[in-house]
């Protein structure tokens, strides 16, 4: 099983690229204090750094709103989940406790300013693809029953015909949901390698290790770019 990424993605967006983290064997059935407060830090620090500022503006969030209108997508309609996240802590409506591995994946976006998702790798039907949509796809909505069609040439995150993230970056699905029976995810960190490699880099390195040292887990990591447009997602 492989994480891929579609050559019409990187013809698009050229300098675009992805830093990989892939967690197997996580006990998310259990609080840890250590991750609950690097999200509580870290979220008072980003509040903090937030003030008087437009979110739309800082150079975190404006690459990615760049790359939306190249995607033909409307970042003021559809917002890129970092910008979302970012948004939601300048308001003061801080962030609640989901489980361990979710928040551990929104503290360390929020110490980076960059997008981190997660997906369930037990409920992956395949590959999972960053892909322009096919007639075939369908969304359903986090939270929902109801499902979504996708828009024609929307670029998504798919495993088969499910997609499990709408618009890049935008919204993810019920379907592969970390919940706290999850025990293998698949954390993408997307960015690019002329604006915030460096920042990718660190949260990776962050992130794997949190993952391995304070949660036990079996860690891979990798990078996919142009050059590489594949990494295995597949049990250590």
């Amino acid at each position: 099983m492989k994480f891929l990424v579609e050559d019409k993605v990187f013809e698009t967006l050229d300098t675009v690229c992805f830093a990989v983290v892939i967690a197997h064997g996580i006990d998310n059935t259990v609080q840890n204090l250590k991750v609950q407060k690097l999200l509580e830090e870290n979220m008072l620090l980003c509040q903090s750094s937030l003030e008087g500022v437009n979110v739309k503006e800082i150079e975190s969030v404006l690459c990615y709103r760049e790359a939306f209108r190249k995607l033909n997508v409307n970042p003021n309609k559809y917002m890129c989940s970092i910008e979302a996240l970012l948004t939601r802590i300048s308001k003061g409506k801080g962030m609640p406790n989901i489980n361990t591995a979710v928040d551990l994946g929104n503290a360390v976006s929020l110490k980076y300013k960059i997008p981190i998702g997660a997906h369930d790798i037990d409920t992956m039907n395949g590959e999972m693809t960053l892909r322009f949509s096919e007639e075939q796809d369908f969304f359903l909505p986090f939270g929902s029953t109801e499902i979504e069609s996708v828009d024609k040439n929307e670029i998504v995150y798919a495993t088969g015909n499910s997609v499990r993230t709408r618009r890049w970056t935008w919204r993810q699905s019920e379907e592969g949901k970390i919940t706290t029976q999850s025990k293998n995810i698949f954390f993408p960190i997307d960015g690019f390698s002329d604006t915030n490699m460096d920042n990718m880099l660190s949260a990776q390195k962050e992130l794997g290790n949190m993952l391995k040292y304070e949660l036990g887990c079996n860690v891979s990591i990798g990078w996919v770019d142009a050059k590489n447009k594949s990494f295995s997602i597949n049990a250590i």
